[in-house]
Formats: C-alpha cells, structure tokens, sequence
C-alpha cells in the first residue's frame, strides 16, 4: 500500500499556528490538489486535532481519525476513529482493497508513521506565508533521506514539492 504525507507548509517550514489552527490558508491550488489526492486515494488519515481542525469529514473518501478517546465514535461508515497503531490501520485498509491512502497530519500521526517506516512519498505544499513560530512537519527529531521527484509551481507564487522517502 502506498501512503502519501500530504502537506501544506509556509515558507518558513511550519504546517499551522497551533492545533486549532482553521485550514484555511493554503490558498485555492493547495485545496485543489489536496482534494484530487485525497479522492483518488479513497481513503486519509489524520490525528484528532487535525480532524478538529477540519470540523467535520470530508465526503468522498473515508476519513479515519486517530484518536486514544473511546468516547469518539460515529455512525458515518465513511468516518472512522481508532486507536489502532499506523501499521494496523494499514493492514486493515489493505485488506479492504485500498492501494494508496493520504496521510494528512498533524505532527504527532505524521512522526508515528514515518518512524514506522510507512511513508511511501511526501507532497508538500510550499505556501507564500510567514508564520514566525507554530508547528512542524513532525513532533520529533528525525534523520530521514529523501529523493526530490517532482517540483510543480501550481500557482505564480505556491510551489509543490514531491519526495520518495528513501529506506
């Protein structure tokens, strides 16, 4: 199965604010790709905040949430939450016959796939914006190699990097 890490990121390196942070400003091109990524994959994967973030699930594909809150369930067989670990949830997918699956965030489900080596390729949005300090890509520290496989400028001023993660 492959899993693509979906981004969107300032150009100071920072994918919000904060957890709350409204995703609002990545611009019309941004929300373009995403949406034709995420629907081609027929599946996404984010953590509670993320979803939160969001407000709600986005139609057209399954949307599973990761999440240690038992309390969080639905009755939307496209809305999923879980606290199953990123490579259960893979298994799972993969014997739904799903192939591909967008991983869309935050930080902390973002390091718990790539440290368990899950990450096939990262998209990053570059967007023209400056937020000073607020979230990373990843919660933690990391050391990963990737090989540059696409550069796209999908607007006069955003800028789409493609990365195959490297074993």
């Amino acid at each position: 199965m492959k899993i693509i890490l979906l981004m969107a990121m300032t150009a100071d390196g920072m994918i919000a604010r904060d957890s709350m942070q409204a995703v609002d400003w990545t611009g019309k091109a941004d929300k373009g790709y995403f949406v034709r990524v995420t629907r081609e994959a027929g599946v996404m994967i984010m953590g509670s905040k993320t979803f939160d973030a969001i407000g709600r699930a986005l139609p057209g594909r399954k949307n599973i949430v990761m999440t240690r809150d038992k309390r969080r369930q639905s009755r939307d067989p496209d809305l999923i939450f879980t606290d199953r670990t990123p490579g259960q949830i893979i298994a799972d997918l993969d014997r739904q016959g799903f192939s591909s699956a967008a991983l869309i965030g935050g930080a902390v489900v973002n390091t718990l796939f790539i440290k368990e080596g899950l990450v096939d390729e990262i998209h990053v949005t570059l967007v023209p914006r400056l937020f000073g300090k607020g979230l990373s890509l990843f919660a933690e520290s990391l050391d990963v190699q990737l090989e540059l496989l696409d550069v796209q400028k999908i607007t006069s001023a955003h800028i789409l990097l493609k990365y195959r993660v490297l074993p």
